[in-house]
Parts: structure tokens; C-alpha cells; sequence
């Protein structure tokens, strides 16, 4: 390529030709001399005549040109020197040019072209520049020339730049190209087996599964293998003690399990992108922790695996969010069961839990907390409250521990008070809100100001609590139930009172003024012979029938219904240190069956018994859950077989239909059966107690609440063991549920402290009262000395020697 073509070629860009702004093809120019890009006013060297130069005018000095035809004054400066240039080149024999065409032939080619474009209309509006002027009509065209040449040149400037940024400007070599595709042919086949190894990494662990499965099958065809356990149970088995063995085996599982997901996810990943293997891991790791970073990914395989990645944290953190509920859960459950280091000798008391199981044995585990705990070398600053299973095991217990020992036993307090609720229906409901601390409970404590003062007057000085004891400091501490009117507190002598809190009652400075009345009735209730009925058979039965026989009167019968062979019975009564033949007031019949087969039931004379204890049969009160099973199952077959067995039968239907209940409804005629027979059910789970209180066809006794309550209460003062164990006792003071006919007539008008007063000339302590239209007791009422009507159906709670 010649010099002069190089020369053109470069001009174009910033140049161009007309034809880069009009089709019409140009004229035919002379290029063979190299052009300056603008016209010079120096003198320059003589020119070859070109056809296209065209004869100029003599030159003559230019007038000023008038300011209407003014442009702009550059340009028109520009047209006079370039005008002044021709003529001295004329002087000097140089061929003169036209002065529209300067030295740059595409200029001059260009301005004619846009000349032609703008037409010649506008040519004859715009009138010529006068004779004269050097430069005929030539200033208007170089006005309209030059600034468009200039814009032109800036546009083409800023695309030369653009495509300098986008590395268009300078093109590639074959070597570079050939090069760039042989690096893009690796790189995908590097993705490619990216892709491939997560997927088959992913499909070994079905490989194996299905290996071990069809490998199991194998051996169970073949005959000298068919008492071998399977390939897949032994691997079962060893993940199941690898995991249950190692504690720090489920955190490293599921750290495995991430590490594997990040990993596999990564390099799928880098399969379906052009991103790099560390973007890729790093990217796995943002799916991983949050399900919600995959929305920008783009085209269908990233969607995928971004997908299946966001899946699988998802499943990650739901498996590590339980197990770190699990760990959260067992921490609490230890400290909650004392699983930790606690400061023995400072503890206010310190509560010896008996666990489930043979009985024995759990007595002998609390005989050796005992021993270790009084071998503290500290010293103990607080109690023991220890509970047993067997009452035969309290005598040891006690002579390791001495003073420093308070025992529960859980089966003798819950059978004695199962036998109690027995003969007055409503006694556990008592029993759950005076043990709880939810309500009142018993309190002791001293009151200096009281001394000298006869307990009867002490019973109408507490506006919020009821007086029912006093621990006598003259006899050594010992704590006096219900004592006699007469008696006068002395000093150092404490009050043991029923209040809501130890710190919500105090005695009055004034004394209350009651009314001292007299009782309509002043008689002893006659006890008459009873008909109890046991189904089921618990360890400490000897226990029960002992208490049993304090309690009735002579000529009852207890029959005992269960699955013990009858020989055995009287062997295991025996060996429990009970003596059949002793016994005075009861008669015992046995029968053997199981409790939960109708046609056993039948061959019972249910409907004759006045008292049917359905108890947690030993063979089942491990587990709570089928015990009151068996409970329930039992009192739904005995209530059915009574009601279908009263003789007033005819008579309930005809009351159902006046709309006492639905006919026919089986839970009627339960409730009718109820009114004749008492149905103490004990039961061990507290959630089996609401489907029983909804029914109302039968009494209940939680026995592991209770018994809980009463160690909680022994733990906050031991001296209230000392109740509890009188009020349970076959001998002693005990709760009562009393007729409201022996304190008052009907719609008589008496305030609380009345009634309390008349009954203390039966020696009894009122504590509360149910009245006839509710369901549930008032113990430590308000408002003593407020005055209201009762009822010949409402039952006053009393505390008063056995009968």
C-alpha cells in the first residue's frame, strides 16, 4: 500500500468521505498528493493545474461584510486570509483555485455535496456576498461546512473509544484465536467432569445400599446360611451403637453430612457455570446457609443445583436445630432431677426420690443416699426427706439417719387415704388443695401475744386462718390436734394454722364477738357394718386391711377381686406380717378373675357393695399409662354391669326423658349408678384425672401428686410430717366431711365463726365447707363473720377424732 493511500486511509477516521453521510457517489478527486487537514495561510509551493480548479476573480480588498450575513466571526476571519493567501499566490504565478475548495479536496468535495443537499432554494433567499469581496459567495459555505465537520468529528472520536474498550479496535491474530479455543475446549471438559464426579459421588451410597441389600438376599437363599443375620441388620446395628455409644457422634455426622453437601454442591456447581472451583465452593456454602440466596441464579442447570443445595441445608440445619433442642432439653431434665453439684451442706433440705421398680431395691438405693449424705464431712444444715417405697424398710432408715430424717412412704399414705375417700366421697379433693401450695396448707408458727389465752378463744382470732393445733414447747415440741377448749398456750408454745400463706394471716388485737349457739343435734352417728369391694392387688395390701379394720365397724365384709392365685394370697398377706385371724371387725372373701373381662365382673355382686377401690394392680403400676388403662377399662364395666342391674331402671329412662339427660345415655346412667355405690379409682398419670372429673361417675385418687405435694410440704417443715402422719394414721384425729343438719337448721342465718363454735361441742374443728349448688370446697373461707342462709344438703369440713 503506497504512502498517499496509508495517508487517505487514516484521514477517513477523522475525515470521512461524503459518502459516509450522502449516497451520491463523488466526484472523481486527485489524491495523489498527500492533504493537510487544514488550510494554511503560508505560502505554499506551486500545484499542478487540476480540471477542477476554477477561475478566480481578481482580488480586491474586502469590505467589512454586513452583520446580518455574519455567521460567526472565526469563519469569517478564516475567509479572509484564506482569500488574502490566493491573491499573493496569483502574484507569484501559482495557479489560483476556487475559493470554495481549500486545500483539503474531501473538505472541499464535502461542502459542495451538503451544498447540493440543503438545495438551491435556499440559495436564492440568502443573497450573494456583494462583487468585490474576494470571495464570492464562499463565506456561507464555509459557515455551514466547518461546525459540521467538527461534530462529525467528535462522534467518530467517542466510537473510536468505545471500541477501543471493548478490544474491537485492534483484531486478533489466528495464533491468539486458535489459542483461546483450545483453552475454552479444556475448560469445559474440566466442568464437564466436575459434574460427573458430584453425580457419581452422589449415587455411591444407593450403589452400596442396594449392594448390601442384594448381597443379604444371597445369603438368606443358601441353606447353610438361614440362621445368619443379614448384611444390612449388622450394619444397622453397628450405626446404631456408634451412635448411641459416642456422645459426640451426631455433631460429627451432621458436620460430615455439610461438609459433604458443600463439597458435591460446589462442584456441580462449577459444571453448570463458568464461575471458578473456589466461587463455586463458596457459592455451595451461601445455598447452604440460607435457602434464599438461590433467586439470581440463572438458566436451568444453575436453577437445579442451586436448588437441591438450598434442599439439602435446609434439611442440615433441621436436623442440627433438634439437636441442639435435644442437648437443650437433657440439660434441663438433669438439673431438674438434681443431676448437678449442689452444696449439700447448705441446702435448706435435701429430698431423696424413690425410683421405679422392685421395691426393695429402691429402698436400699435411698439407704445408701442417706448414709453418704450424714457422712458429709461438713455437716448438714437442713433435713432429709426421704421417700420409701415399703414400710417395712422405715425403721432402717431412720436408725441411719436419726434426727436429721423425715420419711414418706407413698404406698401406706396413698392406701389409707384411698380408704378414707372410700368412706366419704369427696375427701381427695380436700386432700389435693390443703397439700398443694397452690391454696391452704398448714403452717406453724409462734405469736407471743396469744399466751395465756384458752384455744377456744384462740379458734376466733385469726380473721384469715383457722387455728387446728399447738406444738407444746413443755412437751418436748410435740404437736396436739384439735386439743380441748380448756387448754391454755403458754410460753414458747407455737399455732398450727390452715392459711393461704405464711405471710397472709396474723391474730386480731380485738377479740370477735360471736354468738355461742348450740347444735339442733347432739348425738353420735351410728356406725353400721359395710360392704367393700378390692379390685386389684397392690404390694402393701396387709397395710390396707389393717387400716380397713380399725375403720369399719364389726360384721363388714372386704371382698378382694383379682388375678393372685387364693393360695398365694394368704401366703404373701402373711409374710407382709398381717394375721387373718386377728382381725375384728372384717370378714375377708376371695375371688379370683381378671378385672378387665366382663363375665369376671358379672359373677360380682356389684350392685350390693356400699365402697369399690379399683387400685393399681402391682403387676402393671410401672407403667402409669397401662395401669390407668386397666383402671378405666375396669370402672366403665363396673358401672355398666350396675347400672343395667338397678331395680329403679324403668324409672331413670322415664326421668331421661324429662330432660334430666339424653335417653339412653350411658353416661347418665353411670352417674345414677354412682348415687349408690362410692368408686375410689387410683391413678397414677395426672392427665388420666380430667377425663375422670368430666365423667363424674367416679372419685379418684392421684397417688403420684399426692405424694409429691406431701414431700414438697415435709421439705418446706418437717414438723408437718408429724400431721400428715396422724391425719392418715388407722388411730388419732382425720379429716371428716359432716352433714350441715348437725350444725344448723334450715335457712338458718349463721356466720362461719358460729358454726365453728357449735362444733366445738362435738371437739371438732370446721376448716371449710361445700355448699350443695357447687362442686368443689372452700377451705379457710373469708368473711367469717359474715352471716348467710345454708342448706340442709351442704357438708362442712371438719378435723375430729375417729369414730
Amino acid at each position: 500500500m503506497t504512502e498517499t493511500s496509508l495517508d487517505s486511509h487514516n484521514r477517513d477516521w477523522f475525515f470521512p468521505s461524503s459518502s459516509f453521510l450522502n449516497t451520491t457517489p463523488p466526484k472523481t478527486l486527485n489524491t495523489s498528493k498527500k492533504l493537510s487537514t487544514f488550510p494554511s495561510p503560508k505560502r505554499r509551493p506551486p500545484r499542478p493545474y487540476s480540471p477542477f480548479s476554477r477561475p478566480r476573480p481578481s482580488p480586491s480588498p474586502p469590505p467589512p461584510p454586513p452583520a446580518a450575513a455574519t455567521a460567526g466571526s472565526s469563519s469569517f476571519s478564516y475567509s479572509s486570509s484564506f482569500a488574502s493567501s490566493s491573491s499573493s499566490a496569483a502574484a507569484e504565478g501559482i495557479p489560483r483555485r476556487d475559493a470554495r475548495y481549500p486545500s483539503l479536496r474531501r473538505r472541499v468535495d464535502f461542502g459542495r455535496r451538503f451544498e447540493d443537499q440543503m438545495g438551491r432554494s435556499d440559495r436564492a433567499e440568502k443573497p450573494e456576498v456583494r462583487k468585490g469581496s474576494g470571495v464570492p459567495g464562499g463565506d456561507r459555505r464555509w459557515r455551514v461546512r466547518w461546525p459540521l465537520a467538527f461534530s462529525v468529528a467528535d462522534e467518530l472520536s467517542s466510537l473510536q473509544s468505545r471500541l477501543r474498550a471493548c478490544n474491537l479496535f485492534y483484531p486478533m491474530d489466528a495464533t491468539t484465536s486458535f489459542s483461546l479455543d483450545s483453552d475454552h475446549t479444556a475448560n469445559q471438559s474440566l466442568k464437564n467432569s466436575a459434574l460427573f464426579i458430584s453425580l457419581a459421588l452422589l449415587s455411591i451410597p444407593l450403589i452400596v445400599l442396594k449392594y448390601v441389600d442384594h448381597v443379604s438376599k444371597i445369603r438368606q437363599t443358601s441353606d447353610n446360611a438361614l440362621e445368619e443375620v443379614s448384611l444390612s441388620k449388622r450394619l444397622a446395628y453397628q450405626i446404631d451403637v456408634f451412635f448411641s455409644v459416642r456422645p459426640y457422634a451426631k455433631p460429627l455426622a451432621l458436620l460430615l453430612a455439610t461438609l459433604l453437601l458443600i463439597f458435591l454442591g460446589g462442584l456441580a456447581l462449577f459444571g453448570v457455570t463458568d464461575d471458578s472451583l473456589a466461587d463455586c465452593l463458596w457459592l455451595s456454602w451461601t445455598y447452604v446457609a440460607d435457602s434464599g440466596n438461590h433467586a439470581s441464579s440463572v438458566g436451568f442447570g444453575p436453577k437445579l443445583v442451586s436448588v437441591s443445595i438450598s434442599f439439602g441445608g435446609m434439611l442440615i440445619f433441621a436436623m442440627m436445630l433438634g439437636l441442639v433442642s435435644d442437648a437443650i432439653s437433657e440439660k434441663f431434665d438433669s438439673l431438674r432431677k438434681g443431676r448437678s453439684e449442689v452444696s449439700v451442706s447448705k441446702a435448706r433440705a435435701v429430698i431423696v426420690l424413690a425410683e421405679d421398680g422392685n421395691a426393695d431395691q429402691s429402698d436400699a438405693r435411698a439407704l445408701r443416699t442417706v448414709l453418704s449424705l450424714t457422712g458429709v464431712k461438713e455437716g448438714l444444715k437442713g433435713h432429709i426427706v426421704v421417700e420409701l417405697s415399703d414400710l417395712d424398710n422405715e425403721v432402717l432408715v431412720k436408725l441411719v439417719g436419726g434426727n436429721l430424717v423425715e420419711t414418706v412412704v407413698a404406698h401406706d399414705v396413698i392406701g389409707r387415704l384411698m380408704i378414707q375417700c372410700a368412706r366419704q366421697p369427696g375427701l381427695a379433693q380436700i386432700w389435693e388443695d390443703i397439700l398443694g401450695f397452690e391454696n391452704c396448707e398448714f403452717y406453724i408458727k409462734r405469736w407471743p401475744q396469744l399466751d395465756e389465752m384458752r384455744f377456744e378463744d384462740v379458734l376466733i382470732s385469726f380473721p384469715e386462718a383457722i387455728p387446728c393445733g399447738v406444738k407444746v414447747a413443755a412437751r418436748g415440741g410435740i404437736i396436739i390436734l384439735n386439743p380441748d377448749d380448756s387448754y391454755v398456750l403458754h410460753e414458747g408454745d407455737e399455732i398450727l394454722v390452715i392459711a393461704e400463706d405464711d405471710d397472709t394471716y396474723a391474730p386480731t388485737t380485738t377479740m370477735a364477738k360471736v354468738r355461742r349457739g348450740y347444735p339442733p343435734k347432739d348425738f353420735v352417728l351410728p356406725k353400721s357394718s359395710e360392704k367393700i369391694l378390692f379390685c386389684g392387688w397392690r404390694r402393701d395390701m396387709e397395710d390396707m386391711i389393717m387400716v380397713l379394720d380399725a375403720f369399719l365397724a364389726p360384721g363388714s365384709e372386704l371382698w378382694m377381686f383379682n388375678e393372685v392365685p387364693e393360695n398365694d394370697r394368704e401366703r404373701k398377706l402373711i409374710e407382709g406380717g398381717l394375721d387373718i385371724s386377728r382381725l375384728e371387725n372384717i370378714r375377708i372373701e376371695n375371688r379370683e378373675g381378671n378385672a378387665v373381662i366382663r363375665r369376671h365382673l358379672e359373677s360380682l355382686p356389684l350392685e350390693e357393695f356400699d365402697s369399690i377401690l379399683i387400685l393399681a394392680d402391682e403387676s402393671v403400676e410401672d407403667s402409669a399409662v397401662q395401669a390407668d388403662s386397666r383402671s378405666l377399662a375396669t370402672l366403665l364395666l363396673i358401672r355398666d354391669i350396675q347400672a343395667k342391674r338397678l331395680p329403679y331402671r324403668e324409672a331413670m329412662v322415664l326421668h331421661s326423658q324429662r330432660g334430666s339427660f339424653s335417653q339412653g345415655s350411658w353416661i347418665g346412667e353411670m352417674q345414677q349408678a354412682s348415687d349408690k355405690t362410692v368408686i375410689i379409682s387410683e391413678i397414677l398419670d395426672p392427665r388420666t384425672k380430667n377425663l375422670l372429673s368430666m365423667s363424674k361417675i367416679s372419685d379418684y385418687v392421684l397417688s403420684n401428686e399426692l405424694v409429691s405435694m406431701a414431700l414438697a410440704m415435709v421439705a418446706e417443715d418437717r414438723q408437718i410430717n408429724d400431721v400428715l402422719e396422724e391425719l392418715f394414721a388407722e388411730e388419732g384425729n382425720e379429716m371428716h366431711l359432716r352433714l350441715a343438719d348437725l350444725y344448723l337448721r334450715e335457712d338458718e342465718e349463721l356466720s362461719f365463726y358460729e358454726i365453728m363454735l357449735r362444733a366445738r361441742q362435738r371437739r371438732e374443728i370446721v376448716i371449710g365447707y361445700r355448699l350443695a349448688s357447687e362442686e368443689k370446697a372452700v377451705i379457710n373461707p373469708p368473711s367469717k363473720n359474715v352471716r348467710q342462709k345454708w342448706s340442709l344438703k351442704d357438708v362442712f369440713v371438719v378435723i375430729a377424732e375417729k369414730e
